[in-house]
């Protein structure tokens, strides 16, 4: 199932989640014992004339969409109790949005920590887009 820039998928049985990374980061959401789990895949979109701003309303617009997708979660899955999380993020090339991206990374991050998630390092590339396979009942991640 292929999630688009600034959309979430659930799903409580087995699927894989696919996603074309091109400025973005993919939040891989799961409940492995409950076998759920969550993609978030948000566009990484800079505004401003300086490369490391980022808008209060773009923070705000992800910060919702990643609350909605976790609500939606345990909505459609109430036994979800053990919530691991996964980032994949892709910068292009020459890109000189590295400390936005981070900026934007801790952010969601601290988000998910205090919603009860465990989160691991986040995967951070710079260079050709990259391609991202989620298998949310098993936790698995492949990033190419």
């Amino acid at each position: 199932m292929v999630v688009a820039p600034d959309r979430f998928e659930i799903a409580t049985d087995d699927v894989i989640f696919r996603a074309e990374l091109r400025s973005a980061i993919a939040v891989c959401i799961y409940d492995a014992v409950g076998e759920a789990g969550a993609m978030l895949h948000l566009r990484f979109i800079l505004r401003g004339a300086q490369p490391t701003d980022v808008t209060d309303t773009t923070l705000a617009t992800e910060l919702l969409l990643l609350d909605r997708c976790i609500e939606a979660l345990r909505a459609v899955a109430p036994g979800t109790r053990h919530l691991q999380v996964k980032i994949a993020a892709h910068l292009p090339e020459q890109s000189t949005a590295v400390e936005a991206c981070d900026r934007v990374l801790a952010l969601v991050s601290h988000f998910l920590r205090d919603a009860g998630a465990e989160v691991a390092p986040a995967d951070v590339a710079v260079g050709a887009p990259r391609r991202l396979n989620f298998r949310p009942s098993m936790g698995w991640v492949q990033v190419r």
